[in-house]
């Protein structure tokens, strides 16, 4: 799938926040990459219903501002902002969760930045034991194969994808991510103890296969936040 996991790993950089809504604690990740291709084209991947499935999960629903999406398997929302081909935003449903999502473009010296903005509120259980990784890893592994779809012009292979953090390349490139993500909330104020704990936790739970289920369990989530891993 990829063949340098720390080259791949570093093409995202990663920034942790602090801050609030209605009132509530949040906390806010931020992943930024570059891509070699303008923004028209990178634009379509990420909002066209067609090419979308290519590197990410198959979309359903309403795609205009005001309507309804859902991911297959995964999170749902409301388009709330989109400004062509700039950005959008889009609530983040998973469950009884409720988060929120911005996506944007800005022309780059040879391509293109994408900067990614998940703002959740905060469960101090769950930020203690994951901290940002349970969100960051699942959009690493997203824009990783962004990046490959772009690259290629082809679909990611989705059982390449849904096995590749137990490949040893794999390994290498969520436990290089997610001590970044440990890193970026020490430096927004986490306890660097904490922070580097919870990363651990991240990589064990993204690189631990799965305990066999009777075919008849619901299935699990693919990630600890619900983003696809």
């Amino acid at each position: 799938m990829i063949d340098d996991p720390t080259h791949a790993a570093r093409l995202t950089t990663r920034e942790v926040r602090t801050g609030s809504r209605d009132g509530e604690t949040t906390r806010i990740v931020v992943a930024r990459r570059d891509y070699a291709t303008d923004r028209p084209d990178l634009w379509d991947a990420l909002t066209d219903p067609e090419r979308i499935p290519r590197w990410f999960l198959p979309v359903s629903g309403d795609l205009e501002v005001g309507g309804r999406y859902q991911l297959e398997g995964n999170a749902g929302g409301v388009v709330e902002a989109c400004a062509e081909p700039e950005a959008f935003t889009v609530t983040w449903e998973y469950g009884p969760m409720v988060s929120w999502l911005t996506v944007r473009l800005e022309p780059a010296d040879d391509g293109t930045t994408l900067e990614l903005r998940h703002e959740s509120p905060v469960d101090p259980d769950m930020w203690d034991q994951f901290g940002p990784g349970a969100v960051g890893i699942g959009w690493d592994l997203a824009l990783l194969g962004l990046g490959l779809h772009l690259q290629t012009g082809e679909a990611v292979d989705p059982s390449e994808g849904a096995t590749f953090t137990m490949t040893d390349d794999g390994r290498a490139f969520v436990e290089i991510a997610a001590r970044d993500w440990g890193e970026a909330a020490a430096r927004d104020g986490d306890d660097p103890e904490t922070a580097e704990a919870a990363a651990a936790g991240t990589i064990a739970f993204y690189t631990t296969p799965p305990e066999p289920q009777p075919d008849d369990a619901d299935p699990e989530p693919s990630g600890p936040d619900g983003v696809e891993g």
